[in-house]
Formats: C-alpha cells, sequence, structure tokens
C-alpha cells in the first residue's frame, strides 16, 4: 500500500545493463566497507534518483551531514564514518516523513522502520548485509543500482513486524499495516511488500533473502535489537491503541448463552415437565372421580331422603356434596350489581326506544361534532416519531447529536452484480464495464434535479470542503497518477486497493476496498470481486427546510435516472440495485396503498355477510318460498347496514376526537381499527338482535319499548362487560411511550367505547323503528312500501319461522348435538388435556421467538428494493458508522484529555481510545469493527515539530524549541486557550501526502468548538461496527455500544453514549419483551378485575382470566411457527388479541353466571348432570351469536388478507389475526364452558327472567325445536 515507505530507500534510476556484465557488484563484503553510495541518476526521465554501486570504504562525513544525519536517525550516527552523501539523506528524510506521519504514535514502530533504512542507507557496515544484484545504466550515463539484497536477521524482521501490526492511521480509521504494509499478516510480507518495486513504491527492487546459509559469502545479517512496542523504555513505548502488550484487560463478558436441557432451553423444558405434571394429575384426578363416584351417589341418595342420621366424618364431604348441589339448581338468588346495571340498560333501552327521532338525532349531532377533529386530521409516516419514545434516551441523544453534528448524512447507495450463468463465466471488472460505469458516474455528476435544477455538487457531503464524498472504485483513479488504460488499469487497481493512502480520491480520504467492491475474500485478487459498491454521501439538514427538500428533489432524480440505467445493465448483462434516501418512506406508503385495497375487501366481505346473517334472522328459505312477502318483511337487512353504518360514525368520531387534540393517526390505525371496531362491534349487533327476538316471542303482547328494554336489561350487562375490560384493556397501552402503540392504544379505546356506547343508544332506537315497520307490515329497505301477506299476524311472524333461521338452528344443534357432547365427562377432561397441551407447548416456543422487523418484509414484494436489500447482506463488508459521542466536558483541561486520548503514554487506561480499541479485538462479542478515529489522538500528533510539514505557523513549526518540549507523556502540550487556538489551526489544515494527519477531511465535523468559552462541549470518535446481517445482530450491536459506553463513563465520570443510525429504530428492543409481559400482563389484570366485578364470581373471573392467557400464550407460539417477530406491530397485535379474547369468553361467561332458567330446566331432558347444566345453558343461549357474530365475520374478514401483496400484511396481519379467530373461537365454544362447568362460581337469578310456567309456555313457541326429542314425540301423540 504505501511504498512510499520504501521511496525511503532513496531513489530511481534506470537504463539497461547487457547480459554479459558481471552481476555481483558488491565484491567485497567486510566491516567499514560499503555497497552504495551517492546517487547517480535515474531509469528514465519521470523515474526517481538511484543509487551508485559503490564497494570503497566508509568515509566520516562533513559536520552538516553529520547534524543531518544525526536529527532524522538519531543519536548513534553521532560519530563514526557513514556510506551516503547529503544527496542521499535528503532523499530518505523526504521519505521518511511521510511514513513518520502514518506511523508516529507508536515510538518503538517509527525507531524500527527508520533504523531499517538509515541502515540501508548510512550504515559503514553495508557491506556485511547488502549485496547489490544488478545495475544498469542511468539517464547520466553512470551505472544506478537497479536491485539489492538486504540481509536482515529473523530476530529483526519478526520484532519489527510486531512493533508495527497493530498501530492505527487514526484519520481513515484502519491499521496503519494496511498503508505501510499492503495489509501483511507477517514479517515476511511485510518485508516483501516493502522492497517490491513500484511506481509509487520502491524505485528498485530490494529483497530480503533468509540470512540462514548467507555467512559463506562474508555477509553477516544486520542485527540491531529492534524496539519493543510494550518495552520498559519510555521513550520508545507504545500507546495500548497501537499496542495490544500494553493494554489493560477488559472485564470478561459472559457471553449469552441460555440455560438448555439438551437441545430445549430451561423454559421449554420447564413448560414441558409442568404439562407433564398437569397431565398425570389430570388422569389421576379423573380415575379417583370414576372411583368416587359411586360412593357420592349413595352419600347423595342418603341425603336427599334424609336418612342419614349419623353425624359421622362425612360432614366435610355432606358440606361439598351440599354446595354443589346448589350451584347445580337454577339460581334464585341476584346479584346487586348486575340488577343495578340491568335496571339502567333496561330504562336506557325503554327511553331510546320512546324517543328514537330524538336518540338518533342526538347520537348524530355528537358524532358530527366529534368529527369536526377531522379537519385536524393528520397521518404520522416518519418512522422516527412513530417506533421512538420522544422521552426515550435515544430520542434525546439523537437530538444532541443532529443539533451538535447536524442530522446523519443521506446515503444513496448501488450495487453493480454480475449474474454469471454456466455460459457465461466472465468477471465482473472489466475495462468496458468499469468504463461504461465511470460514464454512469459522470453522468450522475451532472445530473440536474427535475424541479429546482440541483446537481449533486449542490447538495453532497465535502468533507474537505470543494469534492463531493463518493465512496467509488473510480475514486482510485480520481488524481491521475493511476493510469485507467487497457493494459494498466488492473495493476493500477491492485496497487489502489493495497495502498488505498497512494490512491487518494478528490474528498481527500483513503477509500478501504470493502467500502467500494464486493464479493472478494482476503487472499484473493481483487479482481475477482462480484460487486462494485457506490455511495453517494448528501448532507441532511432540518426536517422541511429548503436544503432538506433540496436534497430530495435531487434525490428523486436519482432515483429516476438509477431506473433507466438498470436498463442499460441488464443490457450488458449486468444487475443494478440501488437505495436513496427517499425510497424506503415512498416504498413503505406505496405497501400501505397496495394493502388498503386488500383491507378495503375485507370490510366489505364482512359488512356483507353481516348485513345477510343478521338479515336473515327470523327468515329462511321455507319462509322465502312459503311466503314471499312475509319474508321481505321479516327481512333485517336495513337493520343490518345500520349496524354496520354506526360501527363506521364510532371510528370517525374516535379519530376527530383524537385528532382534535393533536394525537396523530397512524398507518396501523388507519388499517386496523376499523377492522377491530367491526369485528368487535358486530358481535354486540348480533347479541342484541337475537336477544330481542326471543324476547318478540316470550312477550308479544308487551309494547315496542318494553320489549327493547328487556333485551337490553339482558345483553347491556354483557356487553358492558366485554366493551369495558376491551376498552381498559387497550386504554394500557397509552401509558406505552412508543407513538405507535400509544396511538393505536388510544384511537382503539375510544373506538370501541363510542361503539358500544352508539349500539345501546342509537343502534336500539333503529332496532325499535325497524320493529315497528315490521309489525305495520312493511317492507325492509323500502319502507314506504305496505306488504300485504295471507298472515294476520306480520309482526311476529311464526314459531315455525324462527326454526328456520341460522341462530335457531344453531341452538337447536348446541342444544341436542355439540354442547351435550362436550360436556361429557370423558370428552371434558380429554378438553383439558388437549389445551393445556397447547398451552404448554405456546409457553415452550416462546424463547424461540425473534426480535425485530426486517425492512424486506415491510415494503413491497415487488419493490426494486428487495434485490437491495439482498446485495447491501451479500457484499457489503462493512458495518454502519457508530460515533461515541463525549458532551459537557472541558477537553481543554489535561486530565480530560487523558480521558478521551489513546495514543499517549499518559493517557488513561479506560479512556474512549484505549477501551474501543479493546473491544474492537474482541469484535465477535462488542460488534467494533474498526479502530476509532480519535480526533484528539491525531490533533496531538499534528502537533509534533518533528513532522515538519504539518503544523506551520509564521513559517515556524508549532511546538519547535518549546519547554518542556512536545512528547508522547503529552508535558508540554497545549491546554486551554492554547489548545483551542491549535485546533482551529488543525480543523483548517488538509490531509495531503506530505502531512496525513490534517483535520479538515477526516473531523470537519466530528466537534463543535466554543471559543469563547475555551472549550469542546460536543465531540466524537468514529468506529463502525462489524457488518450486521440480521435483525439480532443490529439489537446486539446496539445492546453491546449501550455496554461499552457504560465502561466508559464508569471509569472516567464522564458523560459518553454512542450514536449509530439504526439505533433510535432498535432502542425499542432494549425494553420490547419487558414491555411487553407488563402491558399483556396489566390487561389481564384488569380483565380479572372487571369479569370478578360484573359477573360477581372470582371463579368464573378466574376462568375468563385463564382463558385468554392461554389465547395470548397460544398466538405467541404460534408466532414463532409463523415466522412472527416480535415487534410494535406485533406488540399491537398481543393487545388486540386480548380485546378479543374477551370478547369471545365475555359472553359465554355471563351466560353461565345468569343463565335462563327455562334453559336450565331443560337441562336435563338432554342427559345434562346438573353440574354442567349452566355451562350447557351458556352455549345453547348465546353459542350460536358467539359463532355467527364473532366467528364466522372474523374469519371471512381476516380470509381475503391472504390475498395482499404485502409481506407485512401477509405475516403480520393474516397470519396472526387467522390464528386468533381460530385459537380464540376454540377457547372460548370449547374450553371456557368445560372450565366453567368445574370451577365456574355459583350463578345468579337474571332479573329479566319471569321464571316458572309463563316462561316455560313463552319459551316454548320461541324455542320449540329444543324440546328433547322423547318430550316431542309425547306431546305429538297426546295432540
Amino acid at each position: 500500500m504505501l511504498l512510499l515507505f520504501t521511496l525511503v530507500t532513496t531513489l530511481t534510476g534506470v537504463s539497461a545493463l547487457t547480459a554479459n556484465e558481471d552481476p555481483n557488484w558488491t565484491k567485497i563484503h567486510e566491516g567499514g566497507r560499503c555497497a552504495i553510495r551517492d546517487q547517480c541518476g535515474k531509469k528514465s526521465f519521470f523515474g526517481k534518483e538511484l543509487p551508485c554501486p559503490d564497494n570503497n570504504l566508509a568515509r566520516d562525513p562533513e559536520p552538516s551531514l553529520r547534524q543531518k544525519l544525526v536529527s532524522l536517525c538519531g543519536d548513534k550516527w553521532s560519530q563514526g564514518p557513514v556510506c551516503c552523501e547529503d544527496s542521499q539523506l535528503e532523499a530518505l528524510s523526504s521519505n521518511l516523513k511521510i511514513v513518520e506521519s502514518i506511523i508516529s504514535s507508536c515510538p518503538a514502530c517509527q525507531e524500527n522502520f527508520f533504523n531499517l533504512f538509515c541502515s540501508f542507507t548510512c550504515s559503514p557496515n553495508q557491506s556485511l548485509f547488502l549485496n547489490v544484484t544488478n545495475i544498469q545504466k542511468g539517464s547520466a550515463g553512470r551505472p544506478v543500482v537497479t536491485e539489492i539484497d538486504y540481509l536482515l536477521s529473523t530476530d529483526y524482521g519478526k520484532k519489527f513486524y510486531d512493533s508495527c501490526k497493530d498501530v492505527k492511521y487514526g484519520a481513515a480509521g484502519t491499521n496503519a499495516m494496511s498503508f505501510i504494509g499492503g495489509g501483511a499478516k507477517n514479517y515476511i510480507d511485510f518485508l516483501a511488500f516493502l522492497g517490491d518495486e513500484k511506481l509509487l513504491g520502491s524505485p528498485f527492487q530490494l529483497n530480503f533473502p533468509p540470512p540462514k546459509g548467507r555467512e559463506v559469502d562474508g555477509m553477516l545479517a544486520m542485527h540491531d535489537k529492534p524496539k519493543s512496542c510494550n518495552g520498559r523504555d519510555e521513550r520508545f513505548r507504545c500507546a495500548c491503541v497501537d499496542c495490544p502488550d500494553v493494554c489493560p484487560e477488559l472485564p470478561k463478558l459472559e457471553t449469552r448463552s441460555r440455560c438448555q436441557i439438551g437441545t430445549l432451553s430451561c423454559w421449554s423444558f420447564s413448560a414441558i415437565i409442568v404439562y407433564a405434571a398437569v397431565f398425570f394429575f389430570l388422569v389421576a384426578w379423573r380415575l379417583f372421580q370414576m372411583d368416587r363416584d359411586n360412593s357420592l351417589f349413595r352419600k347423595s341418595e342418603r341425603f336427599m331422603l334424609l336418612q342419614d342420621s349419623m353425624a359421622s366424618d362425612d360432614e366435610d364431604e355432606e358440606e361439598e356434596m351440599r354446595q354443589a348441589i346448589k350451584c347445580a339448581e337454577p339460581p334464585q338468588t341476584r346479584y346487586f350489581i348486575n340488577t343495578i346495571c340491568d335496571a339502567g340498560f333496561s330504562n336506557l333501552g325503554r327511553t331510546c326506544a320512546r324517543f328514537p327521532a330524538i336518540t338518533i338525532f342526538l347520537s348524530f349531532a355528537i358524532v358530527g361534532f366529534l368529527s369536526l377533529g377531522w379537519i385536524n386530521f393528520a397521518i404520522e409516516t416518519n418512522p422516527t416519531r412513530l417506533w421512538v419514545e420522544p422521552q426515550s434516551l435515544a430520542a434525546e441523544e439523537k437530538a444532541f447529536f443532529d443539533s451538535n453534528f447536524g442530522p446523519f448524512f443521506r446515503a444513496q447507495q448501488a450495487f453493480l452484480v454480475k449474474e454469471n450463468s454456466w455460459s457465461d463465466q466472465s468477471p465482473l471488472l472489466t475495462y468496458d464495464t468499469l468504463s461504461w460505469w465511470f460514464d454512469v458516474e459522470d453522468r450522475i455528476s451532472k445530473l440536474e434535479s427535475k424541479n429546482g435544477g440541483f446537481t449533486l455538487d449542490d447538495v453532497c457531503f465535502k468533507p474537505s470542503g470543494d469534492a463531493c464524498a463518493v465512496q467509488s472504485i473510480k475514486g482510485y483513479f480520481d488524481s491521475g497518477e493511476k493510469p485507467f488504460t487497457p493494459s494498466k488499469w488492473q495493476k493500477s487497481l491492485e496497487t489502489c486497493t493495497n495502498s488505498p493512502i497512494l490512491c487518494r480520491p478528490n474528498f481527500g480520504q483513503p477509500l478501504s476496498p470493502n467500502l467500494v467492491l464486493g464479493g472478494w475474500e482476503p487472499g484473493r485478487s481483487i479482481l475477482s470481486s462480484e460487486a462494485i459498491i457506490v455511495t453517494w454521501v448528501v448532507n441532511d439538514h432540518a426536517e422541511g427546510s429548503r436544503e432538506e427538500l433540496r436534497a430530495k428533489d435531487w434525490e428523486e432524480t436519482l432515483k429516476n435516472f438509477f431506473l433507466e440505467v438498470q436498463i442499460e445493465a441488464q443490457e450488458r448483462g449486468l444487475r443494478l440495485s440501488f437505495s436513496t434516501e427517499i425510497s424506503l418512506e415512498q416504498e413503505l406508503n406505496k405497501s400501505t396503498n397496495t394493502d388498503a385495497k386488500i383491507v378495503a375487501l375485507s370490510y366489505v366481505v364482512m359488512f356483507i355477510y353481516v348485513a345477510f346473517a343478521l338479515g336473515s334472522t327470523g327468515t329462511g328459505l321455507w319462509s322465502l318460498i312459503r311466503n314471499p312477502g312475509q319474508f321481505i318483511i321479516n327481512s333485517k337487512f336495513s337493520l343490518a347496514v345500520a349496524g354496520i353504518a354506526i360501527v363506521l360514525l364510532s371510528v370517525s368520531a374516535s379519530v376527530g376526537l383524537f385528532s382534535a387534540m393533536n394525537i396523530k393517526v397512524t398507518l396501523i390505525i388507519a388499517e386496523v381499527i376499523p377492522f377491530l371496531v367491526l369485528a368487535v362491534g358486530v358481535d354486540n349487533i348480533f347479541l342484541i338482535v337475537h336477544e330481542f327476538d326471543r324476547v318478540n316471542i316470550s312477550h308479544p303482547d308487551s309494547k315496542i319499548e318494553d320489549r327493547i328494554a328487556r333485551a337490553l336489561g339482558r345483553m347491556g350487562p354483557s356487553i358492558l362487560l366485554s366493551a369495558s375490560t376491551e376498552t381498559l384493556a387497550f386504554a394500557l397501552g397509552a401509558f406505552v411511550g412508543m407513538p405507535a402503540v400509544r396511538n393505536f392504544a388510544i384511537y382503539a379505546a375510544g373506538a370501541v367505547l363510542i361503539n358500544a356506547i352508539l349500539q345501546v343508544t342509537m343502534f336500539v332506537s333503529v332496532l325499535s323503528l325497524n320493529q315497528l315497520r315490521m309489525e305495520n307490515g312493511r317492507a325492509d329497505c323500502l319502507p314506504c312500501v305496505i306488504v300485504e301477506t295471507p298472515e294476520s299476524s306480520a309482526a311476529n311472524g311464526s314459531s315455525r319461522l324462527s326454526v328456520t333461521s341460522v341462530e335457531s338452528f344453531l341452538r337447536e344443534f348446541n342444544a341436542k348435538t355439540y354442547a351435550s357432547f362436550l360436556l361429557e365427562r370423558n370428552v371434558k377432561f380429554t378438553v383439558l388435556l388437549a389445551f393445556t397441551g397447547l398451552f404448554a407447548a405456546g409457553l415452550a416456543l416462546i424463547p424461540q421467538v425473534s426480535l425485530g422487523l426486517d425492512q424486506r418484509i415491510a415494503i413491497p414484494s415487488d419493490s426494486y428494493l428487495i434485490p437491495y436489500f439482498n446485495d447491501l447482506y451479500e457484499y457489503f463488508d462493512a458495518g454502519p458508522p457508530v460515533y461515541f459521542v463525549t458532551r459537557e466536558l472541558n477537553i481543554t483541561q489535561r486530565n480530560h484529555q487523558q480521558q478521551l486520548c489513546g495514543r499517549f503514554s499518559t493517557c488513561n487506561s479506560y479512556s474512549i481510545a484505549n477501551v474501543l480499541e479493546q473491544e474492537r479485538k474482541r469484535s465477535q462479542l462488542s460488534y467494533i469493527a474498526e479502530p476509532a478515529a480519535s480526533w484528539i489522538d491525531d490533533y496531538m500528533g499534528w502537533l509534533n515539530p518533528g513532522l515538519e510539514k504539518c503544523c506551520i505557523e509564521n513559517g515556524e513549526v508549532c511546538m519547535e524549541g518549546r519547554d518542556p518540549p512536545w512528547n508522547v507523556a503529552l508535558h508540554g502540550l497545549p491546554q486551554g486557550q492554547e489548545f483551542i487556538h491549535y485546533l482551529e489551526k488543525w480543523i483548517q489544515a488538509s490531509s495531503n501526502m506530505d502531512c496525513s494527519l490534517g483535520g479538515k477531511a477526516a473531523y470537519s465535523n466530528a466537534l463543535v468548538i466554543d471559543p469563547e468559552n475555551f472549550t469542546i462541549p460536543a465531540s466524537h470518535f468514529r468506529t463502525s461496527h462489524s457488518p450486521l446481517r440480521s435483525q439480532q445482530d443490529f439489537i446486539d450491536a446496539y445492546a453491546s455500544a449501550r455496554r461499552i459506553a457504560d465502561t466508559i463513563n464508569e471509569h472516567n465520570g464522564i458523560k459518553v453514549f454512542p450514536y449509530s443510525k439504526f439505533y433510535i429504530f432498535f432502542d425499542q428492543y432494549a425494553s420490547i419483551i419487558r414491555l411487553t409481559t407488563t402491558l399483556v400482563g396489566s390487561a389481564l389484570a384488569v380483565i380479572l378485575v372487571l369479569s370478578t366485578t360484573l359477573l360477581g364470581s372470582v371463579k368464573t373471573g378466574l376462568a375468563v382470566t385463564l382463558t385468554v392467557t392461554m389465547i395470548v400464550g397460544d398466538i405467541v407460539g404460534t408466532m414463532y411457527l409463523a415466522g412472527v417477530s416480535l415487534n410494535a406491530i406485533s406488540l399491537v397485535n398481543l393487545v388486540i388479541c386480548v380485546g378479543i379474547g374477551v370478547e369471545f369468553c365475555a359472553h359465554i361467561a355471563r351466560a353461565f353466571m345468569f343463565p335462563s332458567r327455562y334453559l336450565m330446566e331443560q337441562a336435563s331432558g338432554y342427559g345434562i348432570p346438573a353440574e354442567d347444566a349452566r355451562a350447557w345453558a351458556a352455549l345453547v343461549n348465546v353459542g350460536g351469536s358467539v359463532f355467527n357474530g364473532i366467528t364466522i365475520t372474523k374469519f371471512l374478514g381476516v380470509s381475503v388478507l391472504a390475498f395482499t401483496k404485502s409481506k407485512i400484511f401477509e405475516i403480520y396481519y393474516f397470519r396472526i389475526w387467522l390464528a386468533l379467530v381460530l385459537v380464540a373461537a376454540t377457547h372460548a365454544l370449547v374450553f371456557l364452558p368445560v372450565v366453567l362447568s368445574f370451577i365456574g362460581g355459583c350463578g345468579y337469578a337474571d332479573p329479566e327472567a319471569d321464571g316458572g310456567l309463563e316462561e316455560d309456555l313463552a319459551s316454548r313457541r320461541y324455542g320449540g325445536s329444543l324440546i328433547p326429542d322423547d318430550e316431542d314425540s309425547d306431546e305429538e301423540e297426546a295432540y
């Protein structure tokens, strides 16, 4: 890479020596004799001066030469003869100064490097270890040396390499060995690189043959004792950053290993063990019950006949038996809260039914008023404001970084890839391909934006002030020093990738080859690269500013240009993938627009089903055939439409209300809330309508408002239970800091609450008007039309009409088949075993659920960004930059300087630079891959008076003659005002071949200088993460950076934080597991409290909470099986799971606690044991509504989402919601009734149940199909 070092070999030359000339030009090898001396010309006109062969004795130099030699090479040259002249020393000094600016931070390396070439050039014993093997006639006609053997001891070679192998070149942020040794991995390669003849390297071939066996020629290896970087001599001891052996040992990190038992995690193993214990307990319990049944039956018989007069030891068992019998009987007592709720809802229903017009008008007025907030409606699409808590640490740190260093750059990146086939295995890197691509880059540099006519030069980042930062292979040829011609481009490229410092691009910073080429591996030729990578760096500005709009304008033009270039690339057998800064947000919005059609179709499907399903209540195919007129009257299609409209009104009111409060809508809200509210609201509509139909049959002579009051009095508390638990469960999310989750929770809670209120007011009024229409014989949907029918009672229909309805069919199926089968004892135990097994499986899979959200999932499957992200992970072998930022630190003080620096002997062991270097050495744990660019070390190094071309002030070298002098112990270096004075000069100094430590290109935006207060309020130390290939890598890298910053803060007592552009999006994963657990756990606690309070039973409340818990647990397990990771979107889904789970379970639980007296009396006729009667009655009473109104509606709506083109909708919504519908439905209709039959609390009498014969007779008119088969046959015979 940088064999400017070999320029150190001094000189140049060339002409040609004939083959018959003697190749051995150093005939005598003895002490005090030279091998080369002075300069005799060049190889060509453009070449460098080359030495003369000279085997004469060494001579004492002139005093002036002696002084120069000592100044350059050290005190050991202060006496004795030498083999060099003034011209050689000038060339040596010039070349060593170039090297010094790169390796001066490590005195040992510098000393060994200087000594190697000082001995080569001036040693009086040259002939002992140098042998000239080839000469040519130079441009001046004199012979010049073109090849030399340099005999170097193995010990010197190894220790020389060891002293330099870890030295860092701060401005480039990479190992200095990449520049001075071509990235050599051992001393042999290092010396070979130094000696290779090259255009910008050694002017002649310098060989380093093994010394063994050469003694026969009279030669002895140069065996000076090299300096060690960790030696005791403080003058040559290197800092930790450049010498690992002097570094403090950081505390060992415990590798994050999960507790494993075999191939299972301890959590999964525990879940399996617990389930096994439950399994065997349930089996043993069942066997025990079977054994006890006979004994219990005899004791029950004895108790009932009052024949057991013994006060025996069985009193506890008898008490248990009495309690069981009491709970099995039809409830007689009333629950006061339910009575209050019943009375309240009855009065509400009566009022709304009595004054329907006023109720509907007021409802519209209130909804209209709330909807005025739509004026302030806004959708939040900025990812930062969506997924980052405004008060979070990450958000505060981003704000600090942006305000001090400016917003992070806007990156535009392209990958050019050769996709070979079996018939075409040609390489990507060819002269023709590169020429075409360089032309593309030239066109991009001249590209003018569509709207403003801005070019790249107008918007790009210019680190050196005059050239745009473009990381491209083309940058290697910017200076023109490396020829790009058909015959030389390959050698030029290899030289530049080996020594990037020799081929700086126009913007001044060396380009590491892994930033511009991909698909090559160390050890392979760079020409085998499989991808060309180009990154254009554009300045970012404050959101909404004119400068930002200018950048976006140019990026839009660049995107369109790339789309055209993709066609050009295809014609050449190439593939171009790209991304601009605006691309991701545009594609995310495009994904949303694509999803909107599918979501709308899903809503339409649910709407159609609900309208027809609800509209067919009380009608049927037989009714249509037999009496079409009656069918038209009894249809409730318009009522269903009104119910759907009320759902949409509640969404509108919620959006308006919270938009007025400046709570922005998110895409999740826009896509999910209508679906959620429709799914929740439809269930309540079904329940109210079905209950009202029953009341119409059981109380046909009552006024409409009285029937409405009775129906709402019975269903209102059930709606209150589900709506209150859902509202509070969603509302808990309002306490979450993440805006996407918080806003969703607020809108969802508001919409569900408003929807419930409208359903028990506005919908009830609509229902009363619909009933009035029916009783007046008016057609559905056309109420102005009166339909003439042969039936005298158009209002209520006939009992047989209800038998043909969907609701009655489901009730009959439940009563005679499903519920009776489910509540058989063996079936119940099988259900318990199966569902607990599913729950255990879900729990066991929880540790397998990954975190994160792959960007490729969030965009359309046909997006042009998909190939880009694939290429990014495949070919880009560099991680994102990370900055360790200092704040509120007065770095002008020495103690604070020592807390930051790393290349001086008095730097703190746990300084920022030292810690980052140590962490880099364990990159598999720290995810730190590159040496840190330490501005303070480069600044202090720039002040080194030994680097005569660096700091110049008023024509004088800075710090020269200072007392105390500049030194590696920091003594004599500036502080306070002087520190700021030189710092301002350094930050404006450019890097060049004479001095590579200038701060302008590398650090122009790395620190904030306050010249008035002589302080540095903020600065950063830049490094890079290792390549991050997965979401888990990003999460772990962020956690590691936090840990590193905490280590620095702890040991130095300063304020340092890590910053990378992606941190703000991954900050959520540091707490998302805890947040999920807290949110779901709190929602379950709310469910337990509310269900216990409103149902009047802790046992039943526990049963409901347990069921919802199992639903959530099964969904989390399904997330792993469905490939769904945990992130903010899936967290919202889990909150929805809790709400929907309650919706499925609440009505079953309330029907169990407040059973229909008539159904309780019918249970025995179906062979239902007394203890199971209430569970059977609950299934018969509301099971059909739960299946018909909730399950089928949601299933149809979710099924449509399978056709989405968006991966995020397909994975996070379709898969999870489908699983939710199936899991929640089976738990509510299968598991919950079984659990209630075992542990449910004793029921209460329903205030709306008339009881006795009246209800029985009235109910028979409605539910004649529920009469057991044997009773039905008996009645027919009697009739």
